[in-house]
């Protein structure tokens, strides 16, 4: 039985028509950086509630980032929430894309799409992960430059870490300071480790992937060609991944 309690919106972002950040006061109870809980919304007569995944570390005030469907029964009621209006968050937290759970190794590969990036956000606040790999790629794909979300935050969680890097991708215009294309097609054609100067091996290599569904898919296969493997808890690999809706 989910144990809800009521949040309260502190603040909001909204970085471009769709996408919008929420900050929720609410009695959560403790969680690991990249895991999720859930959001919901109740009428009188039901109740409808999704996953989201934690952006901020744990210990701070709640924030979730949320891409608004219009034709949804969640986000347009989420859409509209305003500083000091109320929503049902659900206590406990899940999920598995967690650093705990990824086998040591010297590179970390962040590869998100979309709202996919909120979790690993977590995880460079948190801070764990640069006492435990050498070298940290942040990769976000997203279709355009207005999507690029949470630059400043990303800018302020890494800017006394020489050996981080961030590679924006934008598929569908141009833009100053992104790659242009997806994520997949840079794995496959090597042009990602050209840019990061940095191989993918199975020695070396661990790579959280986070994001629509057909991202995620693609981007496994071109790494197992690579030599990499899905990571389970009975054989270890080196990839980890969780699809975003």
């Amino acid at each position: 039985m989910a144990d809800w309690v009521t949040g309260k919106v502190k603040s909001r972002t909204q970085w471009s028509d769709t996408l919008f950040s929420l900050v929720v006061d609410a009695e959560v109870a403790p969680f690991k950086a990249g895991q999720f809980t859930k959001l919901a919304w109740h009428s009188e007569h039901h109740k409808v509630s999704r996953a989201y995944s934690y952006v901020n570390a744990p210990g701070e005030d709640s924030e979730f980032y949320v891409v608004n469907i219009p034709e949804g029964q969640l986000t347009p009621h989420l859409a509209e929430l305003q500083v000091g209006d109320e929503l049902l968050v659900e206590r406990s937290a899940a999920g598995f894309l967690t650093l705990d759970e990824v086998p040591a190794g010297r590179d970390l590969w962040l590869m998100a799409t979309g709202t996919g990036i909120g979790p690993f956000i977590s995880m460079l606040a948190e801070g764990s992960c640069w006492q435990q790999f050498t070298n940290i790629i942040l990769v976000h794909g997203v279709r355009l430059g207005e999507e690029l979300a949470y630059q400043a935050r990303i800018r302020e969680l890494t800017q006394d870490q020489p050996n981080f890097q961030y590679i924006p991708f934008v598929s569908r215009e141009a833009h100053a300071t992104a790659e242009p294309g997806r994520i997949t097609h840079a794995i496959a054609n090597g042009k990602l480790e050209q840019k990061a100067q940095l191989a993918f091996t199975a020695e070396h290599s661990r790579v959280l992937l986070c994001g629509n569904p057909q991202m995620v898919r693609d981007s496994l296969n071109e790494l197992k060609e690579k030599g990499l493997k899905k990571h389970l808890r009975r054989k270890a690999g080196q990839i980890l991944m969780e699809n975003y809706w």
